[in-house]
Parts: C-alpha cells; sequence; structure tokens
C-alpha cells in the first residue's frame, strides 16, 4: 500500500469559514483515515469485507452521533462538525462512510429525536461508543423510491406487537444489535419501532456479489411473527414524516462525504499527472489534461460552498428537505463525474487497486442511488420550484 499523501483542496479558502472547533474536529478525523483505514481499505474491497476492527476508532473521533449531545454519550457538536467528519470518512471510503452516517443519522437520530426519556438512555450512550452498532429499515423489496408504500406491518397483541414483513439493501445489517425499523400498523399509520438481534424470528441474511460498497455490510431485515415489547415503540413522531427526517440528517452528511471521495480523486490525479512523463513532458503540462483537472477544482469548491451554507443552514434550523436534496444529489453527481474523469488521467493504472479511484467509482454508484435516486431528488427540487408534484 502507497503511503496516503492525500492533500485537500481549498481553492476558494474555506478553511477561513470554519470555527478552530470544526477544524480540529476534520483533522482529527483525517488523521484517523490516513492511519487506519488508508492501509487497510483497498484489500478489505479486494476481499468484500466490512473491517470491523474500525468500529472503535470511529466512535472515538466522534463519528458516532457527533451532534448527539453530551448527555445521551454524544459529541455535542454542530452540524458543519458533522458535515467534515463525513467528509473524512468518505475520503477513505463510502462504505465506511455508509456505516457510520447510519448509525448517526438513521439509529441514533430517531431515537434522539422521536424516542422517550427511557430509550434514550437504554440506547444512545452504547450506540454513540460502538459497544452497540444499529441499521434502519425503511426500504423494502418493492418500494424503494415510495417507501409509503410499505408491506411491512405490525398488530398490537395486548402486551407486545408482533410485527412481520422484509427490508432489503440496509447497511451494517449483518452485525447490528438493533435495527430502527419503520411498518404499518393496524390503521395504516407508519411508525418507528426498535428491534433488538435475539428476538425470535427476526433474522439479518448478508447481501453478497456486490461491485460497489465491497467494504461495507449489506443485507436484510426479514421478520417473521417479531414479539416486539411495546416500549420499544418510538412514541413522539409517526407518519412517513418521521423515517423522511432521519434521510434528511442523512442525506446532508452524504452532501459532504461525497466532496471527500471527489478530493481524493481529484488530489491523486493531480499528483499522477504531474508525476507521469509522456512525449518528454509531464502530463500536467498537456492542454486536455489540464482541462480536466481545472474542471475538478471549480466542481468541487462549489460544492464546498454548497455544503457549508448548507451547514449553516442547518445550525440555524432553516434548511429545507428540498434544499438537502439538492445539495446531495448535485454534490454526488460531481463526485462521481470527478472519479470518471480522474480515472482517466491515470489511464490503465486507474483501474488498479493501486490508486482508489476506480474504487471510488464504484462506491459512488450506490452512493448516487440510495437515500434518494438521482432522478427522484430532481423531482423534489421540482416540486418545490414548481408546486406540482410529478411523482404519480
Amino acid at each position: 500500500m502507497k503511503p496516503d499523501l492525500f492533500e485537500a483542496p481549498d481553492y476558494y479558502l474555506i478553511d477561513e469559514l470554519l470555527t478552530e472547533e470544526h477544524k480540529l474536529v476534520r483533522d482529527a478525523a483525517r488523521s484517523w483515515v490516513k492511519r487506519e483505514i488508508s492501509p487497510i481499505i483497498e484489500d478489505y474491497a479486494q476481499r468484500a469485507e466490512f473491517p470491523n476492527q474500525i468500529i472503535k476508532g470511529l466512535a472515538e473521533i466522534g463519528a458516532f452521533g457527533p451532534y448527539i449531545p453530551e448527555e445521551y454519550g454524544g459529541a455535542g457538536l454542530d452540524q458543519i462538525s458533522y458535515g467534515l467528519i463525513m467528509q473524512e470518512i468518505e475520503r477513505g471510503d463510502s462504505g465506511v462512510r455508509s456505516t457510520s452516517s447510519v448509525q448517526s443519522s438513521l439509529v441514533m437520530y430517531p431515537i434522539w429525536k422521536y424516542g422517550n426519556e427511557e430509550q434514550r438512555k437504554k440506547y444512545l450512550p452504547k450506540l454513540a461508543s460502538g459497544e452497540f452498532m444499529g441499521c434502519f429499515g425503511l426500504t423494502e423489496p418493492d418500494h424503494g423510491s415510495n417507501p409509503g408504500g410499505m408491506t411491512t406491518h405490525f398488530k398490537d397483541k395486548g402486551d407486545h406487537y408482533v410485527l412481520n414483513g422484509a427490508k432489503l439493501w440496509i447497511s451494517n445489517a449483518p452485525f447490528a444489535d438493533i435495527a430502527v425499523v419503520w411498518a404499518k400498523n393496524e390503521d395504516g399509520r407508519i411508525h418507528g419501532l426498535i428491534v433488538e438481534r435475539g428476538m425470535e424470528g427476526f433474522s439479518t441474511p448478508e447481501t453478497h456479489h456486490k461491485w460497489s460498497l465491497r467494504a461495507s455490510a449489506t443485507g436484510e431485515l426479514i421478520f417473521d411473527n417479531v414479539k416486539v415489547p411495546k416500549e420499544n415503540l418510538l412514541p413522539n413522531k409517526s407518519g412517513l414524516g418521521a423515517p423522511l427526517g432521519c434521510l434528511d440528517s442523512a442525506r446532508y452528511g452524504i452532501a459532504w462525504g461525497a466532496i471527500g471521495a471527489a478530493m481524493d480523486c481529484y488530489d491523486t490525479a493531480l499528483r499522477y499527472a504531474k508525476e507521469r512523463t509522456q512525449f518528454d513532458k509531464p502530463i500536467a503540462a498537456t492542454q486536455l489534461q489540464q482541462k480536466k483537472l481545472a474542471e475538478m477544482i471549480t466542481e468541487i469548491t462549489k460544492a464546498q460552498l454548497l455544503a457549508w451554507r448548507l451547514g449553516v443552514l442547518r445550525n440555524e434550523g432553516k434548511a429545507t428537505s428540498a434544499q438537502i436534496s439538492m445539495a446531495k444529489r448535485n454534490n454526488v453527481d460531481m463526485a462521481i463525474r470527478i472519479a470518471r474523469e480522474a480515472r482517466q488521467v491515470l489511464g490503465g493504472m486507474g483501474i488498479t487497486g493501486e490508486y482508489s479511484i476506480m474504487r471510488h467509482m464504484m462506491n459512488l454508484e450506490s452512493v448516487i442511488t440510495y437515500e434518494g435516486t438521482h432522478d427522484i431528488h430532481l423531482l423534489i427540487t421540482g416540486l418545490d420550484i414548481t408546486g406540482h408534484s410529478a411523482f404519480k
């Protein structure tokens, strides 16, 4: 494995918009990625295996629930700090960032926001420390972009609920200790339930043969007459807006994370172009390669400004779901295009595991689809600016 020589691009001096705490948090995450992720990630991706030993380190850098209050084990950081952590982790690998953002935004967030005090105290400290790992059950085999059509359901049996159904494409499922599962009650109302590993009838088969997010554990959630205690129902919000609120937080983290993947591809391509000589000069001296590199840094800079402004709005409680959708869609699209251009700069070397670009490119094919597809986010923006829904 080559040494990690990554240098983050900051063409518009965006560091000057960050506080000292922001930079300390980011630099700690960056150092950890260089030390713990970069040396191992290509091997784990090739083997399609999640590196379980990194869980403790993720917890130590505050990657699990960074904005969760300290009284529940979180770091009590702001939204820009959360974004910066996701940026640095995804610079290492999108699959590792998926593990972190699922734990933070899709498991800890709903327990914090929609749970009661007993649930917060029971689960959040253990999730923050990595003692417990969680997953989020929304997508179903027949309901992806239309989660409201879910068929997973539960019935009231007096002193408990009985849950039946299945969820698909669930990050962290194979090793999760708990799952925040979204299901319909007998009236068709969507509620969140905390399902714990070991409950009879609950299984989490792993999904194999992926060409993307290979260093991330993905699986199914299967519920066969699972008895769920009534105290495991999240009481403070129901309806489709509840899981969508979690997705807002996760999509926001992705908008930052994708920048990390793009920065890594750009930095790799720039370094290679300066070193690779053809026709008696470095390829960085040719017009076509300069065009590629100049366009990359321009798009990264635009994405950085978009994410930073969205972070300010999130801190102020002003960010809308549609604004988050725009940033997720734009920044992931930007990253996947940069990965493809960076691969071309490296020529044949770009497809090898000696460099990170092809791994990023494959990972981003998942990121551009999950938590709202590229096209669905376009329609969210369309609805917001026209007032007309094109979903049906």
